[in-house]
């Protein structure tokens, strides 16, 4: 399948991605990752491996949509869950009231 990665068309299959991706170490997955084989890659070291480019040269949404065609399983990073706001006052502001100081 033809795909281009920071405007330069590469030629992937899946045998041969997997096969790039052989005997390479995952890093710590912090953000978008693919699953290939049964081993999880950032997105970013996937494409760095496979293009041989810088990682600066390429985006995230470029390597994921071309491992999404190939048929690799790719994950989105996790989104943050904010908490519901309370007026629960921190440590300190609890303390100051206590000993009789002015309620921040």
């Amino acid at each position: 399948m033809r795909c281009v990665i920071a405007r330069y068309p590469f030629d992937l299959t899946k045998p041969g991605v997997m096969a790039l991706m052989a005997g390479v170490r995952p890093e710590i997955v912090t953000g978008d990752s693919v699953t290939i084989g049964r081993r999880r890659y950032p997105v970013m070291q996937v494409g760095a491996v496979i293009t041989r480019q810088d990682r600066r040269d390429f985006t995230c949404g470029e390597v994921t949509r071309a491992m999404a065609r190939l048929g690799f399983t790719c994950h989105v990073r996790p989104v943050a869950v904010a908490l519901p706001a309370t007026n629960a006052h921190s440590r300190l502001q609890a303390a100051s009231e206590a000993l009789g100081g002015p309620a921040a």
